[in-house]
């Protein structure tokens, strides 16, 4: 709904990764007043590679807070990326809608790169429309709670209190909105499996996993079938004494898994496992077992917000975050309270652009949202969908619909995916479904990636070559 009245607000973007990069722009462009804090030195958020994970629990359990010495989850490592990750979606399919992710010379030109070069993509985004100047970075959130909360109010204001890492300076600000855009591949999301507190050996998640040689010659166990587990399956093969793959379901794994697994004598498909043994037996749910020296725990990530205080109005609960409505605003707070990238399976970064223009033309006046009541019916609504096509609550933000976010695209008119965005993506996962270890350099999609670059999301940039950074 579009409103006729404009103002500027105080918004405070926490994060600076792709959402918060492209929220802070947004804001900004709509005439706010706006802050980024980021605990890191750069931008980039999860894209930024960390190689030291020393000092991190290997599992990313509860530590202890500093400014407050109560539990939380809050990780000394951000970055969750291994050094040969390299993207799983073509670089075309990317970019923000104005700002393509091109192939430049003297970099990584391949069509999947590395990671190190959707880095340097968000570090050129961030300079080129000038967003340093609002980053405070190496400033970590610890509280973020509302100032004489009254249910419906206008005049919502938040208190920010974050902490400068190398002093210790601890700040407190008030601004009129929050946006948090902090990521959702950071805090580790581990099974329950028994004795897995007194297993005596090695147990890690893939967040704190780095490269393959600590694990040479060694018997490792990978848990979980997931983009990470056969990445990381496949690069230990070539160093460990054996590695075994434990997926949820033996029948259910792709045929490029398969065709990897059948390859290596000493890479090995088992089911779930049932139990832990102190000696460092592994028991497998059909019986077999092996002795192991490490587990490998790639069983995805949660949400966390240990900064937030909302007096219980937002919470999560087995991994859905609400009430949000459309995984975006909760109703009693909304729009001074919103939260972006929450989706995921989802083309992230022009999704995440429809979501910051909507939050910055809610907060000027420009767009309104529908009442109280109307929200709350759709979120309910959507989590009855969601029951009656058998989803788990964990996976309620799991999108993997086009149709959904074109739809989100209409709040604030924002152009639907074009259809080569869409079959390039399909076309990569069907790919990787058939060729696991080739899909991102054997290609058969010429056709669409002539159509896509002549399309006006990259003639833009030929057009405005002087304008673009080359």
């Amino acid at each position: 709904m579009v409103s006729g009245k404009y103002q500027s607000k105080s918004v405070c973007v926490i994060g600076a990764g792709p959402s918060g990069l492209v929220a802070a722009r947004e804001l900004r462009k709509e005439g706010h007043r706006v802050v980024v804090l980021e605990q890191n030195h750069d931008v980039g958020g999860q894209w930024l590679y960390d190689p030291n994970v020393e000092g991190e629990d290997p599992l990313g359990r509860n530590t202890t807070s500093p400014t407050t010495s109560t539990k939380s989850h809050h990780l000394k490592v951000h970055s969750s990326l291994y050094t040969s990750l390299r993207l799983t979606s073509p670089r075309e399919i990317m970019g923000f809608t104005d700002f393509p992710f091109s192939v430049k010379k003297g970099r990584d030109m391949r069509r999947f790169p590395g990671h190190r070069e959707l880095l340097l993509y968000l570090q050129d985004f961030c300079d080129w429309f000038g967003l340093r100047d609002l980053i405070r970075f190496n400033t970590r959130v610890a509280y973020v709670g509302m100032l004489d909360h009254v249910m419906g109010c206008q005049d919502l204001k938040w208190l920010v209190k974050s902490v400068e890492k190398k002093t210790q300076i601890v700040m407190e600000e008030v601004f009129d909105s929050v946006v948090i855009a902090t990521g959702h591949y950071s805090q580790p999301r581990l099974p329950s499996i028994n004795g897995m507190d007194s297993w005596k050996r090695k147990q890690m998640h893939s967040h704190i996993y780095r490269v393959p040689e600590p694990f040479r010659n060694e018997v490792v166990v990978v848990v979980g079938t997931s983009l990470s587990g056969q990445d990381i399956s496949m690069e230990l093969v070539e160093v460990a004494k054996a590695v075994y793959l434990s997926a949820r379901s033996v029948n259910n794994i792709s045929e490029g898994l398969s065709k990897v697994i059948s390859k290596h004598d000493t890479l090995h498909l088992r089911p779930q496992i049932e139990s832990l043994q102190e000696d460092g037996k592994v028991l497998f749910v059909d019986g077999s077992w092996v002795t192991a020296d490490t587990i490998i725990y790639c069983t995805g990530y949660s949400y966390t917000f240990p900064f937030l205080d909302t007096k219980g109005i937002v919470a999560i609960d087995d991994d859905r975050v609400g009430p949000l409505y459309e995984h975006t605003f909760p109703p009693s707070l909304a729009p001074s309270l919103s939260f972006i990238g929450i989706p995921r399976q989802i083309i992230g970064f022009p999704f995440f652009e429809s979501q910051a223009k909507w939050i910055a033309q809610l907060l000027s006046g420009k767009r309104t949202l529908p009442s109280w009541d109307e929200m709350m019916q759709s979120i309910k609504d959507f989590y009855h969908s969601r029951d009656v096509a058998g989803i788990p609550k964990y996976n309620t933000h799991n999108i993997a619909d086009f149709e959904y976010c074109d739809k989100y695209g209409d709040h604030v008119g924002f152009p639907h995916l074009e259809e080569w965005r869409k079959e390039l993506c399909l076309s990569a996962l069907r790919n990787s479904e058939t060729n696991l270890e080739t899909y991102r350099d054997s290609l058969d999609d010429h056709d669409l990636l002539q159509e896509a670059l002549q399309s006006p999301h990259f003639t833009q940039q030929e057009q405005g070559a002087q304008d673009f950074p080359m």
